[in-house]
């Protein structure tokens, strides 16, 4: 994010980076907790920076869950997105929950389910600690993957009925048919968690206003190039996308060709 951040300001945008709830010291904030069906959050934000601070262009860029989180705003608003909104991006996004979580229950991702389950573990302990009133740490030592999180955990707590029920309600598959907006999804097809095949849905192939950008490697939101120039290759390409849907910055020359080494 501050990478990306920094490129785009050079490239002359404003940036304005935001936490989710409960991240970067903001968990007192709010008795909420953040889940990938908060697409709200995102539309608020757009909402703000268009009626009140009158922008006259704005871009959303989402790396994975953040992916997720953008896109489904796109496909929510659908054909009553702001004309300010020029354009959405996502890089590796999570936009099926359901194929991702499956994933990180494969022998091959043992060492990042348990990482995650235990900063979201660690996170919720965290939040029962600063409102105990709301929430209580029952079931948590029986959660061994991200699926018991989301059951035990996020479902209860979020208003969805399941953990099946918050991955479909709160994927952004579900809605990609609806944008009507400059879009850009980037993906490896070596990424781990997210599979590349949920890009081949027909509500994507189908839509004229996405772009999928399928590079052969990248991992996750890695995409590093071999070309020094554009060391971090992912973020080269959401600030090109960007320059060239604006109608206040020159347009870039186009490199999307080239592919990231490794």
């Amino acid at each position: 994010m501050l990478g990306l951040a920094d490129r785009a300001f050079a490239a002359g945008f404003n940036a304005i980076r935001l936490n989710q709830r409960n991240c970067g010291g903001t968990a007192s904030l709010t008795p909420t907790l953040y889940n990938s069906g908060l697409s709200g959050d995102y539309r608020a934000v757009l909402r703000e920076l268009t009626e009140r601070d009158q922008l006259p262009e704005i871009f959303f860029a989402g790396y994975s869950m953040g992916g997720n989180l953008v896109l489904k705003m796109d496909g929510e608003l659908g054909s009553t997105a702001p004309d300010a909104l020029r354009g959405v991006c996502a890089v590796c996004c999570a936009l099926d929950l359901a194929g991702c979580v499956d994933a990180t229950d494969l022998p091959r991702n043992t060492f990042y389910r348990r990482y995650f389950v235990s900063k979201l573990k660690r996170r919720f302990r965290s939040k029962v600690a600063q409102f105990p009133e709301r929430y209580s740490n029952a079931g948590l030592d029986r959660v061994r993957s991200i699926r018991d999180f989301d059951d035990v955990i996020t479902a209860p707590n979020c208003g969805y009925q399941n953990g099946a029920d918050y991955y479909y309600r709160a994927s952004a598959l579900r809605v990609t048919s609806e944008i009507r907006v400059p879009t850009l999804l980037i993906v490896a097809e070596d990424d781990p968690m997210i599979p590349p095949q949920a890009f081949s849905d027909p509500t994507i192939t189908a839509n004229p206003h996405i772009l999928v950008v399928l590079a052969k490697h990248g991992g996750h939101c890695a995409f590093i190039s071999a070309d020094p120039a554009e060391r971090h290759w992912a973020e080269a390409r959401v600030v090109e996308f960007c320059a060239t849907h604006s109608k206040l910055l020159p347009v870039q020359p186009a490199r999307s060709g080239e592919n990231p080494a490794r």
